[in-house]
């Protein structure tokens, strides 16, 4: 080939870009592209995308229960059922393996991140403060926002009765389970 038939190969390229983009520009100048009143599809636990007009207030912490009062009442059975989730990268039977994340057997009351074996994120070493009640209750709402860096990618559940009923079940899976603190008066 001599140079005029590359020179003709460029510039069909060339145009067709230039055409490409004069469409584009076209199209946008004429069509507005307005986002959808509501979402098509809320996906659980994925907290919701802030506007960079809308001024971000900080979250409001939520009030701690009264575990003296609703932990008797929670539904263990369900809080089984829940479980399933965190059996997804969690063990939770006796002497069980760790997974992608450690095994949760007697995780109430045990300090954190001190399961034998287990590699933890440095987040989550930076403290070996006991899992309690209201620590645990917090963490299963938001694990990234409690323990900013720690490896567990879980959204978190973002209920309170399914909190109640997990740390229920979860209380159950020891061999000494934490005593459930008196109630408030």
């Amino acid at each position: 080939m001599d140079s005029w038939e590359w020179n003709k190969i460029i510039g069909a390229v060339l145009g067709t870009l230039i055409v490409v983009l004069v469409v584009k520009f076209s199209a946008d100048a004429i069509f507005e592209n307005q986002a959808p009143a509501k979402p098509g599809y809320i996906v659980q636990g994925v907290p919701e995308e802030k506007t960079a007009s809308a001024p971000q207030a900080a979250p409001a912490e939520e009030p701690l229960p009264d575990f003296g009062t609703v932990l008797p009442a929670a539904d263990v059975a369900a809080g089984k059922d829940i479980s399933t989730r965190c059996e997804q990268c969690h063990d939770l039977s006796k002497g069980g393996p760790n997974k992608i994340g450690p095994n949760l057997w007697g995780v109430v009351g045990r300090a954190r991140a001190t399961h034998p074996g287990f590699d933890y994120s440095s987040a989550m070493a930076a403290s070996h403060d006991p899992w309690t009640y209201d620590t645990l209750f917090r963490f299963l709402k938001s694990p990234q926002g409690m323990v900013t860096g720690t490896k567990m990618s879980f959204a978190g559940l973002s209920s309170e009765q399914d909190r109640l009923n997990l740390l229920a079940y979860l209380r159950t899976q020891s061999d000494s389970p934490l005593p459930i603190p008196p109630p408030k008066k």
